[in-house]
């Protein structure tokens, strides 16, 4: 198991032209929309994790294979759906928008969604966050766990050492990584932390190998 104000000025007009992964012109965005459109994220935001906040507590209570997990999964799942659908339709017309175009919260909701979304949408969509974070639109921490889990799920080893999975006794390990020795480089590179300190998160007593 793993885991808007109205602006008196709405005949002004920002342009988003530039292309995506697909090759696909974006819609041009009008001031206004942009309010819109951050506060249709925020809400997708507190969606995403409101449901995943009682996953530590009910995984330490009844544990990972238990009819409440069962039941938490099922909502989640629920959750999920709903927000692809809305995240996608944005991502599909405007691209991946930036921090100052919709702020950190309704930017970080883009990512959450696909992080959270089926393999095939993870894999359609990383190209587009790997260019939106070239442009300065999404931060490299966040495309790092999304690389990862795309490897994860593909059966290969990960970068950054992001994914961990719970074991048939409830304690999480991480899925196997890549050149280990020099995970922590990595991370550095895109501003995650020593594989040391995130492996505490998890009560993992981590060491990188020699």
């Amino acid at each position: 198991m793993r885991i808007s104000l109205p602006v008196l000025l709405a005949f002004l007009s920002l342009a988003v032209h530039g292309q995506d992964s697909t090759g696909l012109k974006k819609d041009t965005i009008p001031w206004t929309l942009y309010h819109t459109i951050e506060a249709r994220l925020d809400t997708v935001f507190d969606n995403d994790q409101s449901s995943r906040m009682d996953y530590e507590s009910i995984l330490k209570k009844y544990g990972a294979h238990s009819r409440q997990m069962d039941s938490l999964m099922g909502i989640m799942g629920d959750n999920d759906s709903i927000n692809q659908v809305k995240v996608i339709g944005i991502l599909d017309k405007y691209g991946w928008l930036g921090i100052d175009e919709i702020g950190e919260k309704a930017n970080t909701a883009l990512f959450m969604v696909i992080q959270h979304a089926g393999h095939s949408k993870q894999v359609k969509y990383l190209p587009m966050m790997r260019q939106a974070v070239k442009d300065g639109k999404a931060k490299a921490n966040q495309l790092a766990l999304l690389e990862d889990r795309v490897l994860a799920d593909q059966g290969k080893p990960q970068i950054y050492g992001s994914q961990v999975r719970v074991t048939k006794t409830g304690k999480y390990e991480f899925f196997p990584i890549a050149d280990e020795r020099n995970v922590n480089k990595r991370r550095a590179t895109v501003g995650l932390e020593p594989l040391e300190a995130y492996a505490r998160y998890f009560g993992i007593d981590y060491h990188l190998p020699k």
